[in-house]
């Protein structure tokens, strides 16, 4: 017990190192959600990244979540996004707008200054780099890093990450941009922060598609109100749930790229069904032999299909080489064929319905109608006068009121009793009580 107590307090301490390391990352906020690791890239390696558009992504591992932020920057808005990302010691990457850059430099500088890698844009955010000529889409491109290295000052460049506003891609423009040495920035899943949805839409949209993709690359908009309301409770959320932020900064002469496993490139990649065979070894040849027509039932091969003739032809084609076919179907081959005839019965036929057989007298078209009545009415005179129940119910028939004797033809005929007041009284309007 005595050999466990240096132990259990060489933990203690450890811990308490940690936690004082962490608070003095993050003065403030000693349970902050801080930034785990930087990952360094070459843009000459690996020019495209984000699996809503490319094959490769970056070497994440599991839980591991990079932020990135467009169109900024746009005080006051990109001001509290800054303050946010202070709080919890976060660092991100932004694609800037060099037009905004130009037009707050103050802010460019302050998130630079912050520790924040800054990629650029385009210089005035154009939705047609799909379609625009080549002339267009490389001053675009150009203006907007020197709009936002002249933003900089003191000749610091950005770095070489471009994000395509809208991100309509163009095989030209990706040319380019490698050309340039230039990393090609897509995501690996959005918040839709740029649409009319509300902060909670934002919120959750974004903590939905991280879980379903368990990390990866965030587009978000630091101009965008939406996104202001939504970053704190998602950096917690986030916290809450286990996930680590990366950040991401460009190779230099001062600092090598980061020695990853190439096959976390393409983690997240689409899987594509292989092309190519698969094969079964086996100890000795004897125990697989080759296939052959023998191994289908075929006693004599054939080198070419056979001939689209006939039903008949065919099938004799097919006899020929003996390959079993199925037996013709009894089922008549046209409808026009009349079907097959009863068997004989000894039972005498029944004749064929007739409307007189329902007690229709009336006929079909074409048959002599039988005379109809003038006038339907119910008489009494069909019932036999015999009895003196019968004569007790007429009697009590032409007393009530709903009963109307004729005295000329002496025909009686049933009124139609009145309609129950209660029953056509409407339903009252409104809930019941």
């Amino acid at each position: 017990m005595r050999r466990l107590k240096p132990a259990i307090l060489g933990l203690i301490l450890c811990g308490a190192t940690a936690a004082a390391a962490q608070a003095a990352e993050c003065p403030g906020n000693p349970n902050a959600l801080g930034t785990s690791r930087t990952i360094v890239v070459d843009p000459v390696e690996h020019p495209k990244l984000g699996t809503m558009q490319y094959r490769e992504t970056l070497p994440l591992e599991d839980h591991e979540v990079v932020l990135t932020f467009d169109d900024g920057p746009l005080p006051p808005r990109s001001t509290r996004v800054l303050e946010i990302l202070a709080s919890e010691c976060v660092k991100a990457t932004y694609f800037m707008v060099g037009r905004m850059a130009r037009a707050y430099p103050d802010m460019v500088r302050r998130i630079h200054e912050a520790g924040h890698t800054i990629g650029t844009h385009s210089e005035s955010h154009p939705l047609s780099f799909h379609r625009m000529s080549m002339d267009h889409a490389q001053q675009e491109i150009n203006q907007g890093i020197a709009s936002v290295t002249s933003a900089l000052g003191d000749g610091t460049k950005p770095a070489p990450f471009f994000r395509i506003p809208g991100l309509l891609r163009a095989d030209g423009v990706e040319r380019y941009l490698a050309s340039e040495h230039l990393m090609v920035w897509s995501a690996d899943l959005d918040a839709d922060d740029w649409t009319r949805i509300s902060s909670a839409q934002v919120y959750a949209r974004a903590l939905a598609r991280i879980e379903a993709n368990h990390g990866g690359i965030v587009l978000l908009h630091d101009i965008q109100p939406r996104t202001v309301e939504a970053l704190p409770y998602l950096l917690k959320e986030l916290k809450r749930r286990g996930y680590r932020i990366v950040h991401i900064v460009p190779a230099s002469a001062d600092m090598p790229r980061t020695a990853t496993d190439p096959r976390l490139w393409t983690r997240h990649a689409r899987q594509t069904w292989p092309q190519v065979p698969i094969y079964i070894e086996a100890e000795s040849e004897s125990e697989l032999p080759a296939p052959s027509p023998a191994s289908f039932g075929i006693a004599r091969p054939f080198n070419r299909p056979p001939p689209m003739l006939g039903p008949t032809r065919s099938r004799t084609a097919l006899a020929r080489r003996q390959v079993p076919l199925p037996p013709i179907s009894v089922w008549p081959r046209s409808l026009d064929e009349p079907p097959p005839a009863p068997p004989s019965s000894a039972d005498p036929a029944l004749p064929a319905p007739s409307p007189k057989n329902f007690g229709y007298t009336g006929g079909y078209p074409g048959e002599a109608a039988a005379p109809v009545a003038a006038e339907r009415k119910a008489s009494f005179d069909v019932v036999p006068q015999t009895t003196n129940d019968a004569v007790e119910l007429r009697r009590i028939l032409m007393e009530s009121e709903h009963v109307k004797d004729d005295p000329v033809t002496g025909s009686v005929t049933l009124r139609a009793p009145p309609r129950d007041p209660v029953a056509t009284t409407p339903m009252p309007r409104g809930a019941f009580p």
